[in-house]
């Protein structure tokens, strides 16, 4: 996860995050951008991240901005996950194998570096071929990140607007 705040390199801030319970991360920085690593055994993906989320920001200036995951799958990425070649996902893209109706991608599929939402592609996996892969909890990771943003963002926003955006997401 990726976090903004004091240093996280700094011994008190590392002592702190310890005694939070996030004896289970691995702290880092790379090219100014400060993050969490986590290996953290829960029930649930959920559990995972939202225990991980409030540890964290227990810690006093610490936030979470977002979860480095984004959800946002490459060719070679959904090969990779399925144990598939890059050419044969790519023939399943295109419909040349396959029963068709890959989920189009997110960005422009005239683009070269066309990305996909993991979760659709997984369901495409399950549902249309049969195959079970490992599930890909990117659902989780949209709405962790969406919530996060939402967050952040609405300290920019007019006291007369934020009720109206609250009420837009449902809170």
């Amino acid at each position: 996860m990726i976090v903004e705040g004091p240093d996280l390199q700094d011994e008190g801030v590392i002592e702190a995050l310890f005694e939070a319970g996030c004896d289970d991360a691995l702290v880092g920085r790379t090219d100014g951008v400060q993050y969490l690593d986590f290996g953290r055994v829960a029930d649930t993906f959920e559990e995972a991240v939202f225990t991980a989320v409030a540890d964290v920001e227990s810690v006093d200036g610490v936030k979470v901005v977002r979860l480095a995951e984004i959800g946002l799958l490459s060719m070679s990425d959904i090969a990779a996950r399925t144990g598939r070649t890059r050419e044969s996902i790519r023939l399943l893209v295109a419909g040349k194998r396959g029963p068709g109706g890959f989920p189009p991608p997110v960005t422009d599929p005239r683009s070269r570096y066309r990305m996909w939402w993991s979760d659709e592609v997984h369901c495409w996996f399950s549902e249309s071929l049969g195959e079970q892969v490992e599930r890909w909890d990117s659902q989780v990771i949209a709405a962790v990140n969406a919530g996060l943003e939402f967050r952040r963002r609405l300290s920019g926003v007019s006291a007369p607007h934020r009720a109206h955006l609250k009420s837009l997401a449902g809170v």
